[in-house]
């Protein structure tokens, strides 16, 4: 055994040796709901917490303002920081999202049960992202073990584990960064599969409200139907979806932009001529795409296609934008490293990708931090069931996570 190899095998014998732990652990998040909407996750973080601190970690609580909170989208927020200090050096901060989405109908399985069946542990949060709650707060433990054998280490490392993810992160790194209360040097952000991912897409929410006029349904000649207005604008939405098609993407991993509008109601009764109709657009951004240009375009689509019906106006509205994911400055070194790590442990090349969803890792990268995501997951997110019923996550590539992250950041804080 060489002193290059001691390092590591020190590594993944402390992970292997408290990986049931790690599961335990892992079930125990699963069971505690986190769902965002309504994105009242004040419960799961001070059990996060008290999971953290049974393990002997110091745990930071910092509770975001309900004002705040409530101003974008979010019912409580309590963000938790972890930092373990092993010298002078880089600080590394390892981000990682417990909101999930609510479960929906379609599962085999309880959604809230953690249950292990085959190798994989299904729930909701499982692959996105709580899993990698485990996988860095078990690398950081291997990390203090392998610096209280004796290893030097310089550097610091961080947890930052946030929820609201799903609401656009503004009130979790967002608040983090805004605040001072870290300027990590790298970023490792939670993904959802064992790819290194180096971009996403952005995202564009829109309020859309078609206002008309009401009238009694015995008389619908005296009002201005906002029901009848959205026959003319889906279709409009729907021919521009189509022609993105037509710009495509360079981003491997991404294809071209797309849009879906997901939500949709109006009316009063069924005996009155709607005076209203609201619907509400996702517009995802593709890292070549100007946000700004983005969302002028569309607006444009909607302004023309209900301009020249009578007695009827729109409000439009942004909900949400969340710029797409691009590399800053050293990210490529810190990509390569990661892939380097994963490759030796998974036995098979992984290389860097870009993925058509959105994440928090963007609120790093736009701070100016190198900035990769890497985590927990199977070889797609669509094996994890992400968003989906059955969401899983395998547990071998749980433990093999964990021991890329503990080598990487073994690297990082290795003069």
């Amino acid at each position: 055994m060489t002193d290059a190899t001691l390092p590591r095998n020190t590594l993944r014998h402390f992970i292997d040796t408290h990986f049931d732990e790690q599961v335990r652990t892992l079930t125990e998040l699963v069971r505690c709901p986190s769902d965002n909407p309504p994105g009242d996750c004040a419960a799961h973080a001070e059990l996060t917490a008290r999971l953290l601190e049974a393990m002997g970690f110091k745990v930071e609580r910092h509770a975001v303002s309900a004002e705040f909170a409530a101003a974008h989208g979010m019912r409580s927020v309590t963000n938790l920081i972890v930092r373990e200090r092993f010298g002078d050096g880089p600080v590394v901060a390892l981000n990682a999202h417990g909101d999930v989405v609510p479960p929906g109908a379609g599962w085999s399985v309880d959604p809230y049960g953690g249950e292990v069946r085959d190798g994989w542990l299904y729930g909701r949060g499982a692959a996105v992202s709580k899993s990698d709650f485990t996988t860095y707060a078990f690398a950081m433990r291997a990390l203090k073990h392998l610096a209280a054998s004796g290893t030097p280490l310089a550097g610091t490392v961080e947890l930052h584990l946030t929820y609201d993810e799903e609401t656009g992160g503004v009130t979790g790194p967002g608040w983090i960064l805004s605040k001072g209360l870290s300027r990590p040097d790298f970023v490792l952000s939670a993904a959802f599969s064992h790819h290194v991912v180096v971009a996403h897409n952005g995202c564009l929410h829109l309020e859309v409200a078609v206002r008309g006029t009401s009238a009694h349904a015995a008389r619908p000649d005296t009002g201005h139907d906002a029901i009848e207005a959205a026959a003319t604008l889906l279709p409009a939405l729907y021919r521009y979806r189509d022609s993105l098609a037509d710009r495509p993407s360079s981003t491997p991993g991404i294809t071209h932009p797309t849009m879906v509008v997901g939500l949709i109601g109006g009316g009063i009764n069924t005996n009155v001529v709607a005076d209203q109709l609201i619907l509400r657009i996702d517009r995802r951004i593709v890292p070549e795409e100007s946000p700004e240009a983005v969302e002028a375009d569309l607006r444009a689509v909607i302004e023309a296609a209900c301009r020249t019906l009578p007695g009827i106006s729109v409000e439009i509205r942004q909900i949400l934008l969340a710029r797409p994911f691009a590399p800053a400055p050293g990210a490529d070194d810190l990509a390569a490293l990661v892939c380097r790590e994963a490759t030796e442990v998974m036995g098979k090349p992984v290389t860097p990708i870009g993925v058509p969803l959105y994440t928090d890792a963007r609120l790093y990268s736009e701070a100016g931090i190198p900035t990769v995501m890497y985590g927990a997951g199977p070889e797609s997110l669509l094996e994890a069931n992400g968003h989906r019923a059955d969401e899983r996550v395998p547990l071998d590539e749980l433990r093999k996570a964990t021991q890329v992250i503990a080598n990487t950041l073994h690297q990082l804080l290795t003069r």
